[in-house]
């Protein structure tokens, strides 16, 4: 069994090159779905997000598939020179820790990313793309990167792109008391960014689509617009904020040009971008996306080293997994060894203490005569210490 994971992130490629590698949700089923049928993929989990698209891969033997390949092909793009980073064995292990941590993110420690991980390994499972060493894999970079979260303070001010929106527009705008925004998108991003908003003094209203099933859940303290009026909700705002997982612009350069007093301001979060980039071309309008909103790198080098100990600590344990689980074949083989040759030792008279004596004395000699190369007083030691920590 090989690992190996191939992809494209924000300290690579530029907002129009990442939304070409965007997927939604569904179509992150079917492409791992997909994937999974492949001859030698034993299990394929996507992560796709604003600042990143990465796949990775369990495969039956080292580099049967080209992962990279069959990213471009999912996204409906020719394998020509995208920017993709390829990782395989435990470097993609470590990497994958340090995206659940937050250490890869643009936003150091962002809170988005670990549900995000765990997401993609849901989503998979669900598809039946995710084999158990892909499932262990996830579910142990997710907890590492609880871990880190709890041991290391890694965020300064900002946590997410909606705390980096909210700086931007009071950079932009000053004081946002008494300002009046609207946010377009009702998903997490949206709802934090309204709520963030609304903490710093605006007015704001939030769309809803008008097919929207399940719960609604909008922020206290903020109304509601349709999002087929959300034109004429604009008339007036100082800012706008859009924020969903729609793969078509909610804001078009044409129809923004028929507000008679547009906002000032558009910041787009999403991944594809929400807003026609020629709409930034408008006189008096400022557009940013999620690359314009900066970095936050708030952790100095004593968190830092904190939690890349904590990653260690976690990539190791996944490891020492994967070394017992490749492993099992070899130890039934040993036991079944072990049976036949204690058989031919055992006296039919013998009572049940003096068989365990016999079976017990004969199984440690067998063993540590094949054990040559890892026989040490040291190993014996941290043996002992296991068996006698053992409980029923």
């Amino acid at each position: 069994m090989h690992i190996v994971m191939t992809g494209l992130d924000h300290s690579l490629a530029s907002v129009a090159l990442r939304e070409k590698f965007s997927f939604t949700k569904a179509a992150v089923a079917d492409a791992v779905a997909e994937f999974a049928q492949k001859p030698g993929v034993l299990g394929a989990v996507l992560l796709s997000t604003c600042n990143r698209t990465e796949l990775y891969l369990s495969l039956e033997q080292p580099w049967c598939v080209s992962p990279d390949k069959l990213l471009c092909a999912a996204a409906g793009h020719p394998y020509d020179g995208f920017a993709f980073v390829t990782r395989e064995g435990e470097e993609a292990v470590q990497h994958l820790m340090e995206v659940a941590s937050g250490l890869r993110s643009r936003i150091l420690g962002e809170d988005q990313i670990l549900s995000q991980v765990k997401a993609a390994a849901e989503i998979s499972h669900q598809a039946g793309a995710c084999d158990n060493v892909l499932a262990t894999l996830f579910r142990t970079a997710v907890t590492c990167g609880k871990q880190v979260k709890t041991n290391a303070h890694l965020t300064g001010v900002a946590t997410s792109a909606a705390h980096m929106a909210v700086k931007a527009a009071q950079s932009r705008l000053g004081d946002l008391t008494g300002k009046r925004a609207l946010v377009i998108g009702n998903g997490e991003m949206g709802r934090l960014s309204a709520g963030l908003l609304r903490d710093a003094g605006c007015t704001v209203s939030v769309t809803l689509r008008s097919y929207h099933h399940g719960e609604t859940v909008v922020p206290p303290g903020c109304s509601v617009t349709p999002y087929d009026n959300r034109y004429q909700a604009m008339e007036g705002t100082d800012l706008v904020v859009s924020a969903t997982t729609s793969p078509h612009h909610t804001i078009y350069r044409e129809d923004f040009l028929t507000i008679s007093h547009p906002p000032r301001l558009l910041i787009d979060l999403a991944i594809p971008r929400d807003i026609e980039p020629a709409t930034g071309s408008l006189p008096g309008v400022t557009v940013l996306n999620v690359d314009d909103l900066g970095e936050n790198l708030g952790a100095d080098a004593q968190v830092l080293a904190q939690a890349e100990a904590t990653i260690a600590e976690y990539a190791e344990r996944f490891r020492q997994w994967r070394i017992y689980r490749e492993s099992m074949p070899a130890l039934e083989e040993v036991k079944a060894a072990l049976r036949q040759r204690i058989a031919a030792y055992l006296d039919a008279d013998m009572d049940a203490g003096q068989a365990a004596e016999v079976t017990i004395d004969k199984v440690v000699d067998l063993l540590a005569g094949g054990m040559t190369d890892g026989f040490t007083a040291q190993a014996l030691q941290v043996c002992t210490a296991k068996i006698r920590s053992h409980t029923r």
